[in-house]
């Protein structure tokens, strides 16, 4: 009777312990601005659960897992406070490759030690950069970003102001691995992000039959690109450079198909010889170039045709210049505008009438991305495809990955 008397309590301390451990989460959102309009958050401790499954599923990787945290150390050693939440966010007239977050330290040294052995070299300040990634100490927090551009104001903003603009996490993230949200004024647009084995999927709607039905189409095709798209979509996937766009050119949907290939390009120099004679030198290179062709439909086509022209994206020789790859040439019919690359255009795919756009893979791609290093032209390496979707007020976003031995989760 004494023992069981004993166990009960025992028991009940250990399920209560379990349950901060496991499940209990802080949703206090402390560090994003007020300004921010698009905002990324990742439940750690439902990362750290499905990582754990599918190491413990997978014995392979035990060996290699230890192995990797010896020589280039371990985050939960690098001194910092791993939030319930991480919170990415970007700012409002930013740039849209300006990512930051904040992040609380445990112990300042031992995180800059850390950084010292990912090889980030130090600029000064508390500041710490490799390649496009930066981080900058103030006291027990940390900035990251891919720009440093924000940091004195978010220093101001977030670490050294008491008052705090404080989110709550349901606003953005319903039990989910993680989602993606943009804000607008009072109004909040969530997308949640799923990662299974072999893919990652975006979306707003758990309904995907409609966007399955359109990756089963796309399925024969082989090009490097296909995409439709109509007036809203053109406006959204355009309103980071010039928010009306689709609306000053009057185009009412945009098709396109790509592909890329390997070619020679000869590069001309000139030399002189003894006697001071000019001498032609020719140089061989091989290149990666698009074959294209873009159809726009525009509910005036002559309309669009000076919008073009008002904004310099049409030469004398009727080329289109805002693609930088050339030569191509732009001419225009009584339904719109056509773009084509002239060294071998390519025909258009079947019309879907749906909306979407479809990237596959190429060994072209990733092995002329020079910026990328290895590890993120690994991961570029595995994906299959990125498809997105649209269907009135539902979208979807799916990156595919190459069938591989190991879940996502382990491979990167």
């Amino acid at each position: 009777m004494k023992k069981k008397k004993i166990i009960v309590p025992l028991f009940l301390l250990l399920a209560v312990a379990v349950y901060f451990v496991a499940f209990h989460k802080d949703k206090s959102l402390q560090y994003i601005p007020d300004n921010a309009d698009a905002v990324v958050l990742i439940d750690t401790k439902k990362l750290t659960g499905q990582y754990l499954f599918s190491l413990a599923t997978h014995p392979s990787k035990w060996s290699g897992s230890k192995a990797k945290s010896k020589t280039s150390g371990s985050l939960k050693d690098a001194g910092i406070r791993i939030p319930d939440f991480l919170q990415i966010f970007h700012i409002k007239d930013t740039r849209f490759s300006e990512w930051y977050s904040v992040l609380e330290l445990k112990d300042s040294q031992k995180f800059i030690t850390y950084l010292k052995k990912q090889n980030f070299v130090a600029k000064g300040n508390n500041r710490f950069q490799k390649e496009h990634f930066f981080f900058m100490i103030e006291g027990n927090h940390c900035i990251a970003g891919t720009s440093d551009l924000a940091f004195e104001t978010l220093q101001k903003k977030i670490i050294q102001n008491s008052v705090r603009h404080v989110w709550e996490a349901d606003r953005f993230i319903q039990n989910t691995l993680g989602s993606i949200s943009f804000i607008s004024g009072e109004k909040i647009q969530n997308f949640s992000i799923d990662l299974n084995d072999d893919e990652i999927e975006i979306k707003n709607n758990s309904d995907l039959l409609s966007f399955t039905t359109i990756a089963s189409k796309l399925k024969k095709g082989n090009q490097f690109l296909e995409l439709e798209l109509d007036k809203e979509n053109i406006r959204n996937f355009t309103r980071f450079l010039n928010k009306n766009i689709a609306d000053s050119s009057q185009a009412t949907s945009l098709k396109a198909t790509a592909n890329i290939e390997q070619v020679n390009d000869t590069i001309i120099s000139y030399e002189y010889d003894d006697n001071f004679n000019e001498v032609e030198k020719k140089t061989f290179q091989k290149i990666t170039q698009p074959n294209y062709t873009i159809d726009i439909t525009s509910n005036d086509p002559e309309k669009t045709w000076e919008y073009f022209k008002s904004k310099k994206w049409i030469n004398s020789e009727n080329q289109f210049t805002a693609i930088p790859f050339q030569p191509n040439e732009i001419s225009r019919n009584h339904k719109g505008i056509i773009i084509k690359s002239t060294r071998k255009p390519l025909p258009l795919s079947p019309q879907l009438k749906e909306n979407y756009m479809l990237i596959r893979n190429n060994a072209l791609l990733y092995s002329s991305l020079k910026t990328l290093n290895n590890t993120e032209k690994k991961i570029v390496s595995d994906i299959d495809y990125v498809l997105y979707g649209n269907k009135g007020q539902n979208y979807w976003i799916k990156i595919k990955a190459k069938k591989g031995e190991l879940p996502l989760i382990l491979r990167w």
